[in-house]
């Protein structure tokens, strides 16, 4: 049986709450789907994987970066939920497929009026350089602030965006 790997980084919880979301409505039509932080995901691909999908927070206009992880951890109340490597490191390690597996890419950033570019379009562009099949258009999820909280209807969002992601996979 086939599945779908989620992967996110987060530093306030943000991304991951996004992430669990997306992983419970893939998981509604019975797919089976491991969600993991970073720091644990694999730098194969697993055999079984034929949906994975990535996420990450915005950070100065695109993918985190180790100056950009010390930032935040002191702008955060607690303790940090990604604390090793990000999802830019983790895509430098990650090995090109060599099957056909879709994969799609989500972010959260602000959502207020300015720019704020996108991790999910990085991360996008470095999918298709390690041969994903199939990688969609990025999604953003929109926070209040830099430490969040996820704007109303984010949490719907994130699910309505999962099971379309779901019906066009082959997983």
């Amino acid at each position: 049986m086939t599945r779908a790997l989620v992967v996110y980084e987060s530093m306030f919880g943000n991304t991951r709450v996004i992430a669990e979301a997306v992983g419970a409505a893939l998981a509604e039509g019975g797919l089976r789907v491991d969600v993991v932080e970073v720091g644990s995901a694999p730098d194969v691909l697993p055999a079984d994987v034929a949906l994975l999908v990535v996420g990450a927070p915005t950070h100065t206009f695109s993918l985190s970066r180790p100056s950009t992880r010390r930032l935040a951890a002191d702008q955060a109340a607690g303790d940090l939920v990604s604390r090793g490597r990000g999802v830019r490191e983790w895509l430098a390690a990650l090995r090109p497929v060599v099957r056909p597996v879709a994969a799609r890419a989500f972010d959260t950033r602000m959502g207020t009026g300015w720019f704020t570019g996108s991790a999910a379009k990085m991360i996008t562009k470095r999918l298709g350089r390690l041969h994903f099949d199939d990688v969609g258009a990025p999604r953003s999820f929109y926070v209040a602030g830099t430490c969040g909280p996820l704007l109303e209807g984010e949490l719907d969002r994130a699910a309505d965006w999962a099971r379309t992601v779901r019906a066009a996979s082959p997983a």
